[in-house]
């Protein structure tokens, strides 16, 4: 896939940080702490873009991914992200990049202007990270997991190529499976993933969950889902009578 981004270089004292975002973030997307209820909701534009960024944040070592969601479009569902506790942008870094969370809020007001840059990622070999972390998966010495940390209105997930690997893959499928879930040509949201099993947990208890939705935006009309033919301007959509059950489908 090949990403826009932005890239930012500040500073705090002697240490300079590498900062990219999405040159276009994504509009229809929004995002809720897994401290309270994690919620990940977008289109399928929304979900294709977070996937790349998830993959090249795998690679990334010594890079911050910042996706700034809480600006986006209002959706349908804003009342039920505000009782899961609101939006918040998304950070993604490596354990060994050693980022304080506290130092955020001052490296974000730094975040003007940046630079022009394009990457391409590499889906085979996401995909091949992805494969041995689940091959290592509930083994007593696997220990990479994404940690969910909120702070200033952003979650950051703390993880490795591994976890970030498998984030980018799971994302993926959402994008591409969403379109095809019952209802959503109608503007209903469809639960179709979790990222849940890769988020570490503080305790014995019930740990934090992060439920990925999709949610086409609208105008409805122009949606389509995969394999549908494209309608032509200004031809009425076929009755179900004419075109038989699969029209009528879901």
């Amino acid at each position: 896939m090949r990403l826009r981004l932005r890239h930012f270089r500040p500073r705090t004292g002697p240490v300079e940080h590498r900062i990219v975002q999405p040159w276009h973030p994504p509009r229809h997307t929004a995002l809720t702490d897994p401290g309270g209820y994690g919620f990940l909701v977008g289109d399928h534009a929304g979900l294709s873009a977070l996937a790349g960024l998830f993959s090249f944040a795998a690679c990334s070592r010594r890079t911050v991914v910042h996706v700034p969601l809480r600006r986006g479009v209002p959706l349908d569902e804003e009342a039920y992200l505000e009782a899961a506790g609101g939006r918040v942008d998304l950070v993604l870094v490596h354990h060994s990049l050693g980022l304080r969370v506290s130092e955020w809020p001052r490296l974000r007001r730094r975040l003007t202007g940046g630079v022009p840059l394009t990457v391409r990622t590499d889906e085979a070999r996401t995909a091949r990270d992805a494969d041995a972390w689940w091959q290592g998966y509930g083994h007593a010495d696997s220990r990479d997991r994404l940690r969910p940390v909120g702070h200033a209105r952003t979650l950051f997930l703390v993880g490795g190529r591994g976890t970030f690997s498998c984030a980018a893959t799971q994302l993926a499928w959402a994008a591409g499976q969403g379109p095809r879930q019952k209802g959503v040509v109608k503007g209903r949201m469809a639960l179709v993933e979790q990222l849940t099993p890769l988020l570490e947990s503080a305790g014995r208890g019930r740990g934090p969950e992060l439920d990925v939705a999709f949610k086409a935006h609208p105008p409805y009309a122009h949606f389509r889902r995969p394999g549908r033919p494209r309608q032509r301007a200004g031809t009425p959509a076929p009755s179900p009578a004419a075109t038989g059950p699969r029209a009528a489908g879901p």
